[in-house]
């Protein structure tokens, strides 16, 4: 027999909030955290707009030293598992041989590599700093906060794009099943906002041009949709054994019901037609949980606000579901974040967790024109009352990687 896994607590540092309570608030009120790039000077990029983190101060919760030493996707990273931790109220120095960690990164420690290439060619390499390996390692936000929280159970890093933190999550929750751990720390991180990214992302043409207005420039399912918006930030959950959380008295927010992992082994950037390979995925996770699909109440989407993923995951939703597609509702708080990278699905994970535990139902913002191949209940523009009890978050990364989490309310 597994074990069942819940959340207990839940760490956002977003591009709506530096914390879970004011993340939620902005998201319940459809606000955007898109704004001009303020960290660089972007006047000569096509693109000028992302959703960046405001005000956050890494000295909250790190030392100098440690700030100095470690790169922003690390910060961002702790903060996130220090507020889980702390929302949990798990004591990890009473088992530390028995609490893991699975935060992964996508890309890293990318503004120290870019300054790096800078330092080498600029002033010779001798000057590169001692500290720029683990700096830029991306398996380090999960290295540190195992070292700094002395947990000593399983501790290793997801990378799978924009899937990173879904597969992180969904691993975490099948150490603890199958015995290994008896509460994880796990999520995603994203610090990938800098002047090399948004140009590179830029010449896919990949992200949205609207830099006169960038709050309404993430779009998802909207017909005028023409791009994401990049973001950054970290989204990291205490997961736990049910019988733990409930010995300690642990408030439960959800419970992990299914999770599943599938490749599209079809092309490096675009999803399969029809979204084949996001809907293998949710029918594993939906079997798994041994979860009709028709018991789903709210799916929120990867939805990225670009042409291809909008479709095809509308299409793999249609797929799975069939009638009932058109019963449930489907939101992308991608509208909101933007697109947070390898931070994406512990993120919207979180958001999802939190959407059961609430009983409110997240927007998709800027929805103003549908599209006709994208037909279904997107909560458009407004958050919505609704009792729901079980829930899917999807994601889906660059290399045809798909991962999906079943989430539902603890009975």
């Amino acid at each position: 027999m597994t074990n069942r896994v819940v959340i207990t607590g839940i760490g956002l540092v977003t591009p709506l909030g530096n914390d879970t309570a004011s993340t939620w608030k902005a998201l319940c009120e459809g606000q955007s955290g898109a704004g001009p790039v303020r960290r660089f000077d972007a006047s000569q990029h096509d693109v000028r707009i992302a959703a960046e983190l405001k005000d956050f101060d890494p000295l909250a919760y790190l030392d100098r030293k440690e700030v100095r030493r470690t790169e922003r996707f690390v910060h961002y990273a702790f903060a996130a598992a220090r507020q889980a931790i702390d929302d949990a109220r798990l004591d990890i120095n009473a088992m530390p041989d028995d609490v893991g960690v699975v935060i992964g990164s996508g890309s890293g420690g990318l503004q120290v590599l870019e300054d790096g290439f800078h330092t080498l060619f600029d002033e010779g390499p001798r000057r590169i700093s001692p500290f720029f390996v683990p700096m830029t390692a991306p398996d380090m936000g999960t290295g540190y906060v195992s070292m700094r929280m002395n947990a000593r159970g399983p501790n290793f890093s997801a990378v799978s794009a924009c899937a990173t933190s879904a597969h992180a999550i969904g691993e975490a929750a099948e150490i603890i099943k199958r015995g290994d751990a008896r509460a994880m720390i796990a999520g995603g991180t994203e610090g990938s906002i800098t002047s090399m990214t948004l140009a590179a992302f830029a010449s896919m043409h990949a992200l949205s041009r609207r830099n006169d207005d960038p709050q309404r420039a993430s779009r998802p399912f909207d017909n005028q949709r023409d791009g994401f918006v990049m973001g950054e930030g970290a989204g990291v959950v205490i997961l736990e054994e049910l019988e733990l959380a409930r010995a300690r008295g642990a408030h439960i927010y959800a419970e992990v019901l299914g999770y599943a992992g599938t490749s599209d082994a079809h092309h490096i950037t675009e999803p399969a037609p029809a979204g084949a390979g996001l809907a293998r995925a949710m029918r594993r996770a939906l079997k798994k949980a041994e979860i009709a699909p028709e018991a789903v109440d709210y799916i929120n989407a990867h939805g990225t606000s670009t042409r291809f993923n909008d479709v095809n995951e509308t299409a793999a939703i249609k797929s799975v579901f069939g009638d009932h597609a058109y019963k449930l509702a489907v939101s992308s708080t991608k509208s909101m974040t933007g697109h947070m990278m390898g931070a994406a699905g512990g993120v919207e994970a979180s958001i999802t967790a939190l959407a059961l535990h609430h009983g409110m139902l997240p927007p998709t913002i800027n929805y103003e024109e549908p599209d006709p191949e994208c037909d279904l209940d997107y909560v458009p523009n407004t958050a919505r009352s609704a009792a729901i009890r079980i829930a899917a978050s999807n994601s889906m990364g660059f290399g045809g990687h798909n991962a999906v989490l079943i989430l539902g309310k603890c009975e």
